[in-house]
């Protein structure tokens, strides 16, 4: 099972390539929306890449409730969950 730790590592670091914004500026509980030079369209191109990352597929609602860093490792974690139960 990976952990809440490793999905946080592996968001931000997805997050990082996609914003453009350094790993150490991306707190998990900032909002990423409200983040200069980050749009719908770079938030859709991060979750795509993070459903790569973990081979899980997140629905519409998930994705659109995303704020922060938090909110994607909580979504991704339940997921994985799900998968594995």
């Amino acid at each position: 099972m990976t952990s809440t730790a490793d999905i946080l590592r592996t968001v931000t670091e997805i997050a990082t390539a996609e914003t453009g914004i350094p790993g150490a500026e991306l707190r998990p509980d900032a909002d990423l929306r409200g983040m200069e030079g980050v749009d719908s369209v770079r938030v859709l191109r991060m979750v795509a890449r993070i459903e790569r990352a973990f081979d899980i597929e997140m629905e519409d609602e998930e994705v659109f409730g995303l704020s922060s860093l938090n909110d994607v490792v909580t979504v991704v974690d339940r997921a994985l969950r799900e998968e594995a139960a």
